[in-house]
């Protein structure tokens, strides 16, 4: 009778720590089905959606690490799936919308431009799982694929309303800067407020009021936007400073 109870509560244990293990997949799962999703709208031309989606998986994709990291349950694993993810969604669907809001009229020839952008972003984020150690770093060597991807999209989504230019020129330089060594903040020494997700979820739904209803688009992209990340770089620059203080 006692062996059986100890079974029972060693089973219990152990499904407590596999659901445990798998929350922060979850999410990566979910940044990687709206991957998907950004793919499928972009073929259909419905570049709104594939931008909307994209930023909700740029989201998701902020959460799964700090999520690992909070419950103690990082690992080699979830690193992986995290990389996998990424390439799709912000590797494959930002350069599918690139491809047929400029690159398709090149014929083959932009076929194989587009592709690059994912080829980098896969070296990228190879190089960076090789050379990535659990102590957190403030800087990333090289542009994000995450950030790249997002950017991207943005900048298709209205490429339209912009100089024919853009588009190429802002592939071009997030293709090359993710393989780049350039130093970028990392961010990941500033504490998340409480209000952090208040703030995203309320930037998301402003801008698909903007995107979907709306022509004053320019308002929230050229202001908002530029405001919310010079409040990330002046916590970031703030934390760095008492660090420095401290070790003085």
């Amino acid at each position: 009778m006692m062996n059986s109870i100890e079974e029972v509560a060693g089973g219990i244990i152990l499904w407590k720590e596999r659901v445990r293990n798998s929350i922060p997949n979850l999410f990566t799962f979910g940044n990687l089905y709206c991957g998907f999703l950004a793919i499928v709208m972009a073929a259909r031309g419905d570049f709104q959606n594939a931008t909307l989606l994209i930023v909700i998986a740029m989201m998701l994709d902020s959460l799964d690490g700090r999520i690992a990291r909070m419950l103690g349950v990082a690992g080699d694993f979830g690193k992986e799936l995290d990389s996998l993810a990424d390439v799709v969604t912000f590797g494959v669907a930002p350069a599918m919308m690139a491809y047929y809001t400029y690159f398709y009229d090149f014929g083959e020839i932009g076929l194989l431009i587009a592709a690059l952008f994912p080829l980098f972003g896969a070296f990228r984020l190879a190089r960076f799982n090789l050379s990535a150690t659990n102590v957190a770093s403030a800087y990333f060597s090289g542009v994000p694929i995450t950030a790249a991807g997002g950017i991207l999209a943005v900048v298709t989504l209205f490429s339209g309303r912009m100089n024919d230019l853009m588009v190429p020129l802002v592939f071009t330089a997030l293709a090359f800067l993710m393989v780049s060594r350039v130093k970028i903040p990392s961010f990941k020494d500033i504490p998340v407020p409480r209000h952090t997700f208040v703030i995203t979820f309320t930037l998301l739904y402003v801008t698909y009021v903007m995107i979907a209803r709306s022509n004053e688009w320019s308002t929230f992209w050229f202001v908002a936007v530029p405001l919310y990340i010079a409040f990330l770089l002046f916590s970031f620059i703030k934390k760095k400073k008492q660090k420095n203080h401290q070790i003085d």
